[in-house]
């Protein structure tokens, strides 16, 4: 995720300004998401609001194109790239038209080069929402950065375009736009989502039952965490002095290594999940890091910021102790490691058994321990000090954990 790269909280921040930030959310395409946004832009401008769309994308399908009909459509920029000319979302110029709200479809969508200032028209939400337009979007669950990963382990398909978290977590609305399984199938069948051509390869591929099953069931998820967080909202603010489960705070440990995008990927699904800050901890022992170190830590810092979460780097010879004393100082309640951690740990420190030490200084503090099966193993290790293992696997069934809890 470049485009984000030089983010920083005061950016993030634009999302709450004047503009209003509603989005419709789908577990594949063909669920209806654009259809659903034309459907609320008649009723909005129905009932006397000015609405104009910025880039809508019918892909052909006459239902919505039909449903466009009678709104103001702002022309879009025509960009020449590699031979084609090819149609882009024309950023100054909905700025200059300045409509109260403007229709964005496809928020993951990447532009194409030359079409703007920015490289992701999520970033191009951002600057019409800091104007104070609301804008009405839409979006499947497998581009969001934390959820990606999982959904091209799942599907076999590559996720290449991604939106951070937080940007669409920090929508006023996320609304769902529904479909079973065997609904989208048949539309996919009757050429009503792609091509006929295309149409039997996606149904034997992406669009197979069991892969649409998972990605309906990761959406609700999504969505019922985001609906558990409005409600904790609204208690917090009737019951200010009362402490809720949000105070959970989960510590994942990275090491430089490529297993540690995965690691850094569960544990952000795991502290989503459980309505808990992530702080990704990173130890270094004085100026031991190669170049190639620090390219894969830049990659892991960004890619944290990407996610929500708020990277640290400590400087000690001790990296048990280096995370123990974190933990301690900052309230965490679990610690998250790798079993590829561990084997880095390992080489690092000498024979003795790194994971008994961080259990046993833990516990000293009242802090769990989970200990997260490299999925390059066949198998998760079993560890006698690490206490009873329990599953708590992922939706789509990658993630295995052996579970150390320490006293609490």
């Amino acid at each position: 995720m470049n485009g984000a790269a030089g983010l920083d909280a005061d950016a993030r921040d634009v999302v709450e300004a004047a503009g209003h930030f509603r989005i419709y959310l789908g577990a594949a395409a063909g669920v209806g998401k654009t259809c659903a946004m034309l459907g609320e832009a008649h009723r909005r401008a129905g009932r006397g609001s000015d609405v104009a769309v910025a880039f809508v994308e019918c892909h052909g399908r006459r239902v919505t194109q039909n449903m466009a009909d009678g709104l103001e459509v702002i022309p879009r920029k025509t960009v020449s790239y590699r031979d084609r000319n090819m149609q882009e979302m024309d950023l100054d110029a909905v700025l200059a038209r300045r409509p109260e709200v403007a229709l964005v479809d496809e928020l993951a969508h990447t532009n194409v080069p030359g079409a703007g200032r920015n490289e992701k028209r999520w970033q191009d939400v951002l600057e019409l929402l800091s104007a104070g337009i609301d804008v009405i979007t839409t979006v499947n669950i497998q581009h969001l950065e934390s959820i990606a990963d999982a959904v091209e382990r799942m599907t076999r398909a590559p996720v290449r375009e991604r939106v951070p978290d937080w940007v669409v977590r920090r929508a006023n609305q996320i609304e769902l736009v529904d479909s079973s399984p065997e609904q989208l199938r048949r539309r996919m069948m009757h050429g009503n989502i792609y091509p006929a051509e295309r149409a039997a390869q996606a149904l034997e591929n992406f669009f197979c039952t069991d892969n649409l099953i998972a990605l309906r069931e990761l959406t609700l998820r999504f969505l019922a965490d985001e609906t558990d967080e409005e409600l904790l909202a609204r208690l917090r603010q009737h019951q200010p002095n009362v402490v809720w489960e949000t105070t959970e705070r989960i510590l994942v440990a990275v090491t430089a290594t490529k297993s540690s995008r995965d690691l850094l990927h569960r544990a952000a699904r795991v502290a989503a999940r459980v309505r808990a800050a992530l702080d990704v901890v990173y130890v270094t022992a004085g100026d031991s890091a190669t170049e190639s170190d620090r390219g894969m830590i830049a990659q892991l810092r960004e890619l944290a910021g990407s996610l929500g979460a708020h990277w640290h780097e400590i400087e000690d010879e001790d990296p048990v102790r280096a995370i123990a004393q974190f933990a301690r100082q900052h309230q965490i309640t679990q610690i998250v490691i790798g079993a590829s951690s561990r084997r880095r740990w390992h080489n690092h420190m000498g024979a003795s058994s790194k994971v008994a030490r961080l259990i046993d200084k833990a516990g000293d503090f009242g802090i769990d321990v989970h200990v997260i099966a490299s999925r390059e193993q066949a198998a998760p290790e079993s560890h006698s000090s690490a206490g009873p293992s329990r599953d708590l696997s992922s939706p789509d069934g990658t993630e295995l954990w052996a579970a150390a809890t320490s006293g609490r």
